[in-house]
């Protein structure tokens, strides 16, 4: 790997993967729907959205039609902490891919026409989110768990705020975040790093946007956030077919060093079809499809949580499972089998998903924007390894000790079953 920081504050890093026939590049912009108020809340995305409808080089056609042209592909994605746009193409294509991305970040257009029409492409969004459960129910998790906070917010915002979001409000949004020392380019692929950075420094100098007087770049602070929704029930009383539950406690900080053993938890309690959840749920019950675990983790706060979809009148059951699991690993711990597949799991699906530009143009540029610094994947890997069964013993007794939050969507008008089993 390597990086070089130009004197605007924009970071360049690249991954040279000399056998590889491809390339990929991403502008990842340190804003997300976590650096919104309440009455801009989903600018992040509206922007992301924004930012392809036209250039003054190009139209919304044209940008699109020109990496699908090679057989390339381009997209983007906002979440709480950042916004990425990318795009991979045969490597010698590698110099229009950034051309055309450069474009989106250094000369959209913005028209009032745009916001207008692109407005209703994301009240659509929000619309097919409520109309599935299995995706809304995620939401609905971290807002019983963070409350009325950005963090606890849906990154499409609402309709309320959409609605009311003028040009001027997401184009000030826009001036103010996406600076050079707010951006990391990242590369990955059959490319040298010298030549990379020449390219993206020559097609982001446009209309000046480098020359601005470079100010330290940071990471986010790690500052404690507080959550209100511990040991608290969301529901949305919805006539589905199945109950969608979600059955979550407190997690890591991103920054926390014990997140690799948390990985090895996660893994084992709810990572594949050998885990504890699958194993109990759904092989020796039948009472559901889909079970697992997963972890989120950010800025200063985290949370680990459990999915369930199950019939409506197993719902009871199935929690009662979650609350067994979770106390079991608590106060026995995982058995020495269980640790060893998790660190397979773990390891395998860290090594599987590098195997393409995407992914390690991804991982290096998240590290960058995130960190600060680019971990080297053997150093993941021996952390991964060194973890110890006491290590994760110890932190699911933190973790499972706190008052479980719980979410749910299904036919249902009263919570007050569901907080008798989760007590």
């Amino acid at each position: 790997m390597s990086k070089t920081i130009l004197p605007s504050g924009l970071r360049i890093v690249t991954e040279e993967v000399s056998t590889s026939r491809s390339a990929a590049v991403g502008i990842w912009a340190n804003v997300g729907s976590r650096d919104e108020s309440k009455s801009v809340a989903g600018a992040s995305h509206f922007l992301e959205h924004l930012l392809f409808k036209g250039t003054e080089r190009r139209n919304a056609l044209e940008i699109s039609s020109a990496i699908e042209a090679v057989g390339g592909e381009m997209n983007a994605f906002t979440g709480q902490e950042y916004t990425c746009f990318y795009a991979r193409v045969i490597d010698t294509d590698l110099p229009l891919a950034v051309d055309v991305v450069t474009d989106l970040i250094t000369s959209s257009t913005f028209t009032a026409e745009d916001v207008d029409s692109e407005r209703k492409v994301v009240l659509s969004e929000i619309s097919v989110r409520d109309d599935d459960p299995s995706d809304y129910i995620h939401e609905l998790y971290l807002e019983t768990y963070y409350g009325n906070s950005p963090i606890g917010r849906s990154v499409l915002g609402t309709v309320e705020s959409i609605n009311r979001a003028p040009r001027n409000s997401i184009f000030n949004y826009y001036k103010k975040h996406y600076q050079p020392e707010n951006l990391v380019v990242s590369v990955a692929g059959n490319i040298k790093h010298k030549k990379v950075v020449a390219m993206i420094e020559e097609a982001l100098s446009r209309d000046g946007f480098l020359d601005v007087p470079a100010n330290k770049h940071t990471t986010r602070v790690s500052n404690s956030i507080k959550t209100p929704g511990l040991g608290k029930v969301g529901l949305i009383d919805r006539k589905t077919e199945q109950a969608h539950i979600l059955y979550g406690f407190p997690g890591l900080d991103r920054n926390d060093e014990r997140r690799f053993a948390l990985s090895i938890l996660a893994s084992a309690v709810g990572g594949g079809m050998s885990s504890r959840l699958f194993q109990e749920i759904r092989e020796k019950r039948g009472l559901a499809y889909t079970t697992y675990a997963y972890p989120q983790q950010f800025a200063g706060t985290g949370t680990l949580a459990f999915y369930a979809g199950c019939k409506t009148d197993k719902t009871a059951e199935v929690l009662r499972l979650m609350r067994d699991i979770s106390e079991s690993v608590m106060e026995y711990g995982l058995t020495l089998e269980e640790i060893s597949r998790a660190k397979g799991a773990v390891t395998g699906g860290l090594i599987l998903g590098q195997e393409d530009t995407g992914s390690r143009m991804s991982r290096i540029g998240k590290s960058e924007l995130v960190y600060g610094k680019i971990t080297s994947f053997d150093e993941i890997l021996n952390k991964v390894k060194a973890v110890t069964p006491e290590q994760v013993q110890e932190l699911a007794r933190e973790l499972f000790s706190a008052p479980a939050t719980l979410a749910l969507v299904g036919p249902f008008r009263s919570t007050a079953k569901f907080e008798k089993v989760i007590a």
